[in-house]
């Protein structure tokens, strides 16, 4: 592939709802733009950018890929994102590296909540954007109620370019709007004029508004030509758009068809004429030897500097770090400089990422994107740049992982293997997290979700040959007690010789402080247990308190005091007061009103207004206590409440069926209190038949 210099390229990320058809207009595009000379589709698992096996197995886009392709002498990098809620990550990373963003709507299906997942990402990026609205060769698709629906959410600003000229139900040209003329298709990327057909007239007049208002928005003098009933020219429409295409002031609409190849010409030239290059956006660094802003701004005569926004991991073919380049030429022999681990990294080898296909080349200029090869230090998020001129970049901000389940091996023996593939999957996923929760004895997995959980363990299965189980985690209860006891616990043993003896008169009561497993005191007179015993004394609660009497949870908040005891001055020893002590608090805690203490986090649920009685009526299910409501920006409800934390399993799956996907939440720890008896007693049954097993 030639190099492109950077007022020649494209970095466009195809954004949508699963399901709407973004990975099919991929291949629409690279086959009428010479890439490939076959449409893959996606049902027969032969796309460019749905390669890997998972993908192929469940029919969609489960990671980012980079298709590049050439239309009039540009480079287009395309970056196919997942449209599928579980795999947002990947979205955040492909829209980090993008300059402006094609938000893909399916004709039949229409707007969806992933559209407007879609254009929320694009809000918080400020990346400028188009629609396409595709599956315009299929029955019912509705190009004229997409229009609406948008013109509903998001105001003025859309303008429709094009309208579809439909016959016997087929979709056999197009109006362009722009122009007010009509175009019939006559092959791939052909097409001839035509007349307007009379039944089109009434939707091409509203789409012709639409288009009228959104160019008479742009600007004081456009805005009194319109209200005057002045007409717009062609050429004044176009360079209307072009300016607030670039500005967010306006939202091209176009349509298509995927399969049938049509309009993806006029979507090809649009990209090129419309969409910015990246020079034309700010982007800012750190100097780490002067400490100053670095304005990279994707110039080509600045210090070398690259930003890592992905990594590709796999047993086949390598570890590929994914970069786009923020400044200066990167060249194939370079030696890098990561500031972040603070290593040099060579590059031998520099490629153009084609899915998973890499393809050498020389050169890469500010603003393009491609990979390099076998880095041995550079993780998702580092930067690279020369050891002279020390960049940083800000890290892309990825969704937190709320869902998790335990994990086991299947096959004894697999859990090195199973560590190390995890670290491995984890380098390309930052939205998967492996904890081990030593308290609980048990590993965790954390993901966006159920499907991606299932995803990572098809993946293990698939490509690691290591087979994992999930099951349903144990939550971290505490042990405290809420009455005072007083025990009198004594520990002999006789057995020839030396024998054992200790002997202590204890209480126990709350100590108030529920941060800290026990507060040791003595109050012994007259040396009835002597002082180097005390320490003994304290061990033994000490290492009791690790494993509660009640249901072998940490015990907290407890106060034990020793008041009085006996000394043998032959037998007694540091072992046998230490047992003694530790047969005291077992009895004793057990008298004093023991009661288990559960975790409770405060979750904060964001959903569309529509939601929030469904919302609250669930979590009062789950025994959670709603705090508050917060409005927000787009019509959306902030709910805060403390939830326990054994209520909150399954919430992800749950959620997303009560509001169509559109609900979000985020949960951190709040503190501990009193578990209901009923919850008690379960708990404490279950850990029984655990123990007994």
């Amino acid at each position: 592939m030639n190099i492109y210099t950077t007022d020649k390229i494209r970095n466009v990320v195809l954004l949508g709802h699963g399901g709407c058809g973004k990975t099919s207009l991929v291949e629409a595009m690279a086959y009428v733009s010479g890439l490939t000379t076959r449409i893959g589709k996606v049902t027969d698992g032969n796309t460019i950018s749905d390669y890997d096996k998972e993908e192929i197995k469940r029919k969609f886009s489960i990671t980012t890929s980079v298709v590049p392709l050439i239309w009039q002498d540009c480079k287009i990098n395309l970056l196919d994102a997942p449209g599928y809620f579980d795999f947002v990550g990947e979205a955040e990373e492909a829209v980090s590296a993008a300059d402006a963003a094609i938000i893909v709507v399916s004709g039949k299906a229409g707007v969806e909540v992933g559209t407007q997942k879609a254009w929320d990402l694009c809000e918080k990026y400020k990346l400028p954007r188009m629609f396409f609205v595709s599956e315009m060769d299929v029955d019912h698709a509705s190009f004229r109620q997409v229009v609406q629906d948008l013109t509903d959410l998001y105001g003025k600003k859309i303008a429709p370019f094009y309208q579809p000229i439909r016959e016997n139900e087929k979709f056999v040209g197009y109006i362009n709007v722009c122009k007010m003329a009509g175009r019939r298709f006559t092959d791939i990327g052909k097409r001839e004029e035509c007349e307007i057909p009379e039944y089109s007239k009434e939707n091409l007049a509203i789409c012709r508004e639409a288009l009228l208002d959104a160019v008479a928005e742009t600007s004081d003098e456009f805005m009194e030509r319109y209200f005057n009933g002045e007409e717009f020219t062609f050429s004044e429409i176009r360079a209307a758009m072009k300016f607030n295409v670039c500005d967010g002031t306006v939202i091209p609409v176009s349509m298509g068809s995927s399969t049938e190849l049509r309009n993806i010409h006029n979507l090809l030239n649009d990209i090129v004429e419309l969409f910015p290059s990246p020079d034309k956006k700010s982007c800012n660094g750190i100097n780490m030897k002067t400490n100053e802003i670095f304005e990279a701004n994707y110039d080509f005569s600045k210090a070398k500097s690259a930003y890592v926004f992905k990594t590709i991991v796999d047993p086949f073919i390598g570890k590929y770090s994914l970069i786009k380049v923020s400044s200066g030429v990167i060249k194939s022999d370079d030696t890098l400089y990561n500031q972040d681990k603070d290593a040099e990294e060579k590059l031998n080898k520099l490629y153009i990422m084609q899915g998973n296909k890499p393809i050498e080349t020389t050169e890469l200029h500010a603003g393009d994107i491609g990979a390099i090869g076998k880095l041995a230090n550079t993780k998702t998020g580092d930067t690279l740049s020369t050891k002279a001129a020390p960049i940083v970049f800000g890290r892309t901000e990825i969704s937190k992982p709320y869902t998790y389940m335990r994990y086991k091996a299947k096959n004894k023996g697999d859990e090195d293997k199973i560590s190390q593939a995890l670290a491995r999957m984890m380098e390309e996923d930052l939205t998967l997290k492996n904890v081990n929760d030593s308290e609980n004895r048990q590993t965790l997995l954390y993901g966006m979700g159920d499907q991606h959980l299932d995803v990572v363990v098809s993946k293990l299965e698939e490509k690691f040959k290591v087979s994992v189980e999930l099951s349903k985690p144990k939550v971290a209860f505490r042990e405290t007690l809420k009455k005072k006891a007083d025990v009198d616990s004594k520990y002999k043993k006789q057995s020839g010789g030396h024998g054992q003896y200790g002997h202590v008169k204890m209480t126990f009561e709350p100590s108030g402080d529920l941060e800290t497993p026990y507060v040791f005191e003595q109050i012994v007179v007259g040396g009835a247990v002597p002082k180097n015993y005390f320490p003994a004394v304290e061990k033994g609660i000490q290492e009791s308190v690790v494993k509660g009497p009640l249901a072998g949870y940490p015990v907290v908040g407890v106060k034990a005091v020793l008041y009085d005891g006996s000394y043998h001055p032959v037998d007694s020893s540091e072992m046998a007061f230490k047992t003694a002590a530790s047969q005291a608090f077992k009895k004793g805690f057990m008298e004093a009103g023991p009661v288990l203490l559960e975790p409770i986090v405060t979750m904060t649920v964001t959903v569309p207004d529509k939601y929030t009685g469904d919302v609250m009526g669930d979590l009062n299910k789950r025994r959670g206590r709603v705090l508050g409501m917060n409005p927000i920006a787009g019509g959306k409800q902030e709910v805060v409440a403390d939830v326990p934390m054994t209520e909150i399993f399954g919430y992800s799956t749950d959620l997303r069926s009560m509001t169509g996907g559109s609900g979000e939440f985020s949960y951190e720890f709040a503190r501990y209190e009193q578990a209901p008896a009923d919850v008690q007693a379960k708990e404490v049954e279950a850990r029984a038949s655990e123990t007994a097993e």
